[in-house]
């Protein structure tokens, strides 16, 4: 294995020369730091990032604790703020916590023994007292949820205005009987985008029926499929259906393909999130599109900026995405005659 005294050796310079210049450290020249980088390359040299951590440097690793990854949301983001990370020198570590607040701090505790440089969570509903300790050790930030104990630095979506808008869409169409079917009141999404679906009703001069209502959890495909089953399953089923989740709206569309429903002639379905084959399942799903890519950008680009200008930097920040409703085929007014496809893609724009 090459150490740095076998750098040092070949370049005729001291060992601390070589580590100093290894850690970009402004006592040392641009010309000498070059030359011991160039002779690392060369030599196969490979830090050793233990004994750096055993001297109390952080790594240069960030971690995205997210609930689920097989939510293409979260997939998303992952890998463009792996991108943003890579380009400022650093690499991100993915956990996974499946909405448990008990493998969240086991997945906290590591991240902090292994000396993260910093951390971007999506928490649970419920952190644990001692993920709340030691979040606040580290450099972090909350995403899409947000949770009071742990702290005021958020990157989030208008939860309430999206699901205000898509359903006042369906009301606008003619619909008085929507259902919902969204993630649990627990969760600050969950709560958000319920109210946002009640404010709609409220200003369209609906009543609320929590009969027309599901809630469960959001990255379950086969919770979706069963509750659509059970809203529709009745004499007296809705002629429109809300949904606040991506999971959700796949389980959903599964499930109407499966039984045969006729969408929008029988139901007409606002899905959640812009899925590249939401555009093309039946009529083309009218949806919420979230702009991930920028809320992603947006997380990285404050993450480095405080890790690079220190503690200093963590007051409260607070970033709010709007959501966009884009119109397709799967609504119409409840007799089902619809708009016809370019009044669509007028509204749409």
């Amino acid at each position: 294995m090459v150490t740095t005294k076998d750098i040092a050796e070949r370049l005729g310079v001291s060992v601390s020369t070589v580590g100093r210049a290894l850690a970009d450290d402004a006592r040392i020249s641009e010309e000498t730091k070059f030359r011991v980088r160039q002779a690392a390359s060369e030599m196969g040299y490979v830090g050793n990032r233990a004994a750096r951590m055993m001297r109390g440097a952080s790594s240069n690793v960030v971690a995205l604790v997210i609930p689920d990854i097989r939510n293409s949301f979260y997939s998303t983001i992952a890998h463009e703020l792996s991108k943003n990370m890579e380009a400022e020198g650093y690499q991100l570590m993915l956990s996974e916590t499946d909405d448990d607040r008990m493998v969240e701090l086991r997945h906290l505790r590591e991240l902090s023994a292994t000396r993260v440089a910093g951390v971007i969570i999506v928490p649970t509903a419920r952190p644990h007292n001692e993920s709340v300790k030691l979040l606040r050790t580290l450099p972090h930030l909350q995403l899409l949820r947000r949770h009071p104990s742990l702290g005021s630095q958020w990157f989030g979506v208008d939860d309430h205005e999206a699901l205000r808008r898509a359903t006042a869409h369906l009301v606008t169409l003619g619909h008085t009987d929507i259902a919902y079917l969204g993630g649990p009141e627990e969760l600050p999404t969950g709560a958000d985008r319920l109210r946002g679906f009640r404010t709609a009703l409220h200003d369209g001069g609906l009543p609320y029926d929590a009969r027309r209502t599901e809630l469960g959890p959001p990255s379950s495909v086969d919770h979706g499929r069963r509750a659509v089953r059970r809203l529709l399953s009745g004499s007296d089923a809705p002629t429109a259906l809300v949904l606040g989740s991506i999971q959700l709206t796949l389980g959903v569309l599964e499930e109407l393909s499966e039984q045969g429903v006729k969408v929008p002639g029988e139901l007409s379905v606002v899905g959640f999130g812009d899925e590249p084959g939401f555009s093309w399942w039946g009529p083309g799903l009218t949806t919420i599109g979230m702009p991930i890519q920028e809320m992603a950008t947006g997380c990285a680009l404050w993450l480095m900026r405080r890790l690079k200008t220190g503690a200093g930097n963590d007051g409260p920040y607070t970033s709010v995405s709007p959501g966009s409703l884009i119109l397709r085929g799967s609504t119409a007014p409840p007799d089902g005659r619809g708009p016809s496809r370019s009044a669509r893609a007028t509204a749409a724009d």
